[in-house]
């Protein structure tokens, strides 16, 4: 096989690389306790499935790491577009997605998780070594690479992320963050929280980049299943019916105006944190309803 198929196929099958809400847990060797990158994980073959390419069965934070604070956030520049990972659109697990021309103008609220020593020194979906020691992210839809502003929505902390890998698949997050950039905001040791990912246009450097998310004082975000929006307000009932009788959170209908018309959202929520929200939404499929779509207000 010619070395450019080979490199295809690898990048192809990277997009399940960041696919999880990683949690900190015990690992089956011991963790390391410094770099690894630069050209990345000596025998990173590609071409395996991703249960054999890793050394590691499960993902790990890093023993003694550095001192996260003394690290510097990535300065947004224009870059090139990586020749891998940018195909558009794409399929994982019988979901597409599109990529966005630029992630000028890109802002959404929800879940991020983070990935650690697991992936550390191995290929990220554009090809360069995953560090788990910089500023970095994975994202379903910017282009990589990129940038963003992530700003824990329960603490109001942020950090500027260069996105150069692809991302998280699992149903409800946005974005997995490197270990270092989920140590600067506060989602670890936690593992997942609630936040707000703006896209920064490097060629026209102001506001995106000096102001992050306004997080107002004793208002905490909450984290809401919207299971459906629909234009006749009885359909949207009648859903809302059926997960009242389910008894599984507060259901709440609400009417927005959606390009000039109404449209009606049924949603299940505030809920406690991204478990509640998983489980919650496991028991709307087994329902016959559509996975919900989280929200976070």
């Amino acid at each position: 096989m010619k070395l450019a198929a080979l490199l295809l196929v690898g990048a192809l099958s990277l997009f399940l690389g960041a696919c999880a809400s990683h949690r900190a847990r015990p690992a089956g060797r011991a963790p390391s306790s410094g770099p690894t990158p630069a050209g990345g994980v000596a025998g990173d073959d590609l071409s395996r499935s991703q249960a054999e390419r890793y050394r590691q069965r499960r993902d790990s934070v890093p023993s003694q790491p550095p001192d996260i604070s003394k690290l510097r956030e990535p300065v947004p520049k224009v870059e090139p577009r990586s020749l891998y990972g940018n195909r558009s659109p794409y399929t994982v697990n019988g979901k597409t997605y599109t990529v966005l021309p630029s992630a000028g103008g890109y802002d959404e609220r929800g879940l991020a998780s983070y990935y650690g020593e697991k992936f550390h020194g191995y290929k990220t979906s554009s090809l360069e070594p995953y560090d788990m020691y910089q500023f970095s992210a994975a994202s379903k839809s910017l282009p990589l690479p990129s940038y963003a502003r992530v700003t824990n929505l329960e603490n109001g902390k942020s950090v500027v992320v260069r996105v150069n890998d692809r991302g998280p698949f699992h149903p409800g997050r946005i974005i997995d963050l490197s270990y270092a950039a989920a140590v600067k905001i506060g989602i670890w040791p936690k593992g997942s929280g609630m936040v707000e990912v703006r896209g920064i246009d490097p060629s026209r450097r102001g506001a995106e980049l000096a102001a992050p998310a306004a997080v107002s004082a004793g208002v905490s975000a909450g984290i809401f299943l919207q299971v459906g929006a629909f234009a006749d307000p009885a359909n949207a009932q009648r859903v809302a019916d059926r997960l009242q009788q389910a008894r599984l959170a507060p259901v709440q209908v609400t009417a927005v105006d959606v390009g000039g018309r109404a449209v009606h959202r049924v949603r299940l929520g505030p809920l406690r944190d991204a478990a509640q929200a998983d489980a919650v939404s496991a028991r709307v499929v087994t329902m016959g309803l559509p996975r919900p779509r989280v929200a976070v207000n």
